[in-house]
């Protein structure tokens, strides 16, 4: 477990920006306007469906919990692999996202028979919010 002791000699407010990234990336890509419609269409929900969802904090918590351990997991790779630089950085997490995040969705959504939309938009934010994450951590290296 010697990554583990990386933990301390990370840049954490690279982790800080990175996880804000993703945040915003998040609320911009799921917006009606953008592509918050379509993929409330896609998954059968209307706004006032959401709006009904009860779970407030249960539902925010675990999402920002993860979105937070992926940049920290990220900036651990990064930095034990000797990625460097804001370019190279992005390209890593695109391609850490391309096989884990989309393969994720792809499986998941395959199998539970969800419209391929899903899979698309929810693919694309992982994408972008992965890579922009990536380039921020290689810019603060």
């Amino acid at each position: 477990m010697d990554w583990l002791s990386s933990l301390p000699h990370i840049n954490w407010l690279a982790i800080l920006l990175a996880f804000f990234s993703s945040m915003v990336i998040g609320f911009v890509w799921y917006m009606p306007a953008v592509l918050g419609r379509r993929w409330m269409q896609a998954i059968g929900k209307t706004e006032e469906d959401l709006k009904k969802i009860d779970g407030g904090a249960g539902i925010w918590i675990p999402m920002m919990v993860a979105a937070a351990l992926t940049s920290i997991l990220l900036a651990v790779l990064i930095g034990k692999l000797g990625v460097h630089g804001s370019l190279a950085c992005g390209f890593f997490a695109l391609v850490i996202a391309v096989v884990f995040r989309v393969g994720g969705h792809v499986i998941h959504n395959g199998f539970a028979g969800r419209p391929s939309a899903v899979t698309l938009i929810d693919s694309g934010h992982d994408i972008v919010a992965m890579t922009a994450a990536g380039s921020i951590i290689g810019a603060l290296q």
